[in-house]
């Protein structure tokens, strides 16, 4: 009566992992393949690695974020201070409003094993695997969650865990988990989800305001 048992839980269990591999897979190539853009409000929680001696840092920060694929994507900061970083599909601009400053980097050079390159920039699941390596992770908090590794090692992030949410329109994007090659993990967790909306031709371009030093990378 023992080993049944031990049989029919190992099976119960296998049969759970794959449930798992399979949703959280699914849930990333529907929200990559039907979701075109999309737009969200944030709560980002940044947590530095505790120290000998002393604690954690936990920075707080709120704004929206916007998208369409491929490659373009903002995010606007609000509090606690005013940042905007933009792609327009060549070129990533990164705003900062208090000291008039925006920073302007090629696309290409910066995109590859970021978080923005798993949620906006890849057309189809095949893109994403060229540079990511992804793997399920049980569901937890409703979600399903997939984790995606960069496959180039000379980045800043060790891994993303990326977690979605089902609903009767599709997969929804809910929840980052950044960690990089620091130890700090970042945290995003995203409300207000709207699945493709309609941008303007021109809503991902960015000019730099007047006044504001721009420096060329």
């Amino acid at each position: 009566m023992g080993l049944l048992v031990t049989i029919l839980t190992a099976v119960a269990m296998g049969a759970t992992a794959q449930s798992v591999t399979n949703n959280g897979m699914a849930s990333l190539e529907k929200f990559v393949s039907e979701t075109r853009s999309g737009r969200a409000d944030f709560v980002q929680t940044v947590t530095s690695p505790s120290r000998s001696g002393e604690t954690s840092k936990v920075k707080k920060s709120t704004g929206t974020f916007e998208f369409s694929r491929p490659n373009r994507f903002r995010f606007f900061y609000q509090k606690p201070f005013e940042q905007t970083i933009v792609a327009d599909g060549e070129t990533l601009w990164l705003h900062d409003v208090d000291l008039n400053q925006v920073t302007a980097r090629k696309l290409a050079q910066v995109l590859n094993g970021t978080p923005a390159a798993v949620i906006a920039a890849a057309a189809n699941l095949k893109g994403l695997q060229s540079d990511f390596t992804l793997s399920a992770l049980p569901e937890k908090s409703g979600l399903q969650w997939v984790i995606a590794t960069p496959k180039t090692r000379d980045g800043q992030v060790q891994n993303i865990s990326v977690g979605f949410r089902s609903t009767a329109q599709g997969s929804e994007l809910a929840s980052l988990d950044i960690l990089d090659s620091f130890g700090q993990r970042s945290v995003m967790i995203f409300s207000r989800f709207e699945a493709n909306p309609v941008f303007s031709a021109g809503h991902f371009q960015f000019k730099p305001p007047a006044g504001a030093d721009v420096l060329r990378q």
